[in-house]
């Protein structure tokens, strides 16, 4: 979670186009609470799409298994997996969370990996990956496949002071993989945990306008505000042209069915028309034998299914707020933006008119992001890039919902390895161009900063 950036840009360019400036309620918002409030359609989708929701729904949910399979529809999982089911990752369409310890099932997160390198990267790539493991490591398998190998994840604990005396326990995690079942990693390799993040409002943050977020961007920071946030610019297949990323903790993804599309690839071992390779490497004989054993001309999941999960992810809806015009959420919204929290969490958008879903066009919506990479810090990198982003950068993550994680997933977890257990730890934790906000937070008062806090728990 990337909680922080200066917005006197964004307050200016508000009125700088009137494709924009247009006023939309947004109609898409349900009321809902508890563990299944990010698993509700948007409000406003026409009846007759209730049934595509309803089979992406399922696809989303319910387990892969491997082939060959009289489960026609879903098999295909495999060689070498991080899960078998979308929603083992992203529970209840929520956020996952990191493992406590080792005993501790690891399975809604994930560890990428990169290595430094001086070769130029092509356009398509993102970075270089390791030779024996590549851009992922899958520590699942099917029977008779070695795993690539175990997580292996311990923290260091850190304290933090703030004003009035009161003390903030972080923990600092140390990744390591264990159990290697094809060679030793490569010795520059970089490890990067990622919790998956949560579901919900995805179409309508695919619905803003690039010309909006590029209004936003100010990578050389002219306003001279501290804050540099850029987009990202990634690969997109079905083009086969540099598009914005807005997906993704460092925004290494354009479009919602390239996610879901990499997802079930890198995280299941399933193929589709945008990825029809398995993450089979040259040093992973078994993992290749068992793919030519069982792959046909076909992708493993279809096109047809791969779009109806992809509208699944677009109509998530986004619970209404419970409390916004309690005295303490609105002093703590004043807070939010007096120490310019809002200047990376960018309050309200528009959607586009032209967007694919009529229902999610026009809408005025409130995400409290700019989709666009920051630095956070050196606390806070991985050191891994990724297209544009490099190893301090990360993508502003959305806001809205984040008060109901816990109802949702049974835990709190934030940031983009959920090394935070509390919107408090998420805050402390941010450096770089949030580092000024961060400090204005840790010197206001308790009662001040329970109000912020209060604030975002209702958003």
């Amino acid at each position: 979670m990337t909680i922080f950036k200066t917005s006197l840009m964004g307050l200016k360019l508000c009125c700088l186009s009137s494709l924009f400036s247009l006023s939309f309620a947004d109609d898409t918002r349900v009321k809902a609470t508890g563990h299944n409030a990010f698993s509700r359609p948007v409000a406003n989708m026409p009846i007759r799409q209730r049934l595509d929701f309803s089979v992406g729904n399922s696809f989303f949910r319910n387990p892969w298994v491997a082939s060959p399979s009289s489960t026609k529809a879903r098999d295909g999982l495999g060689p070498l997996f991080n899960t078998n089911a979308c929603q083992n990752c992203h529970i209840k369409d929520g956020r996952g969370h990191a493992p406590n310890s080792n005993s501790d099932n690891a399975v809604s997160m994930l560890v990428r990996l990169s290595i430094d390198s001086q070769r130029a990267l092509k356009a398509d790539q993102a970075n270089h990956v390791d030779p024996h493991y590549g851009g992922q490591l899958q520590d699942f398998s099917l029977p008779g496949i070695p795993p690539e190998g175990k997580i292996d994840i311990h923290y260091d604990q850190l304290e933090v002071e703030l004003n009035g005396g009161e003390i903030v326990q972080l923990r600092q995690p140390n990744i390591n993989v264990t159990r290697l079942g094809y060679g030793p990693l490569h010795p520059k390799i970089k490890f990067s945990a990622r919790i998956a993040p949560p579901m919900i409002g995805l179409g309508l943050l695919e619905a803003i306008d690039a010309r909006r977020l590029q209004q936003l961007a100010d990578p050389q920071d002219h306003n001279g505000d501290g804050i540099s946030g850029k987009l990202n610019l990634v690969w997109d297949l079905k083009s086969q042209a540099l598009k914005p990323g807005r997906f993704g903790w460092k925004a290494g993804q354009p479009s919602l069915l390239q996610q879901n599309a990499a997802a079930f690839n890198g995280d299941m071992g399933i193929t589709s028309a945008l990825f029809r390779r398995e993450n089979c490497r040259s040093a992973q004989p078994e993992c290749i034998q068992s793919a030519k054993r069982y792959r046909d001309e076909k992708p493993e999941v279809a096109p047809h299914l791969l779009q109806q999960v992809t509208f699944y992810s677009r109509n998530l809806a986004v619970p209404k707020r419970r409390a916004a015009s309690d005295p303490v959420v609105v002093k703590g919204e004043q807070l939010f933006q007096q120490i310019n929290c809002n200047g990376c969490h960018t309050e309200s958008h528009t959607t586009a008119s032209n967007y694919q879903h009529p229902w999610l066009a026009n809408q005025n919506i409130k995400p409290y992001t700019d989709l666009l990479l920051h630095d956070m810090g050196e606390r806070l990198a991985d050191n891994a890039q990724e297209f544009l982003a490099d190893g301090r950068e990360w993508r502003t993550p959305p806001l809205w919902g984040i008060g109901l994680t816990k109802a949702v997933g049974g835990v709190e977890a934030y940031l983009h390895d959920g090394r935070a257990q509390s919107l408090q730890e998420a805050i402390v934790w941010h450096g770089g161009e949030a580092e000024n906000s961060r400090d204005q937070y840790v010197q206001l008062s308790k009662n001040d900063r329970r109000a912020l806090l209060k604030f975002l728990k209702d958003l």
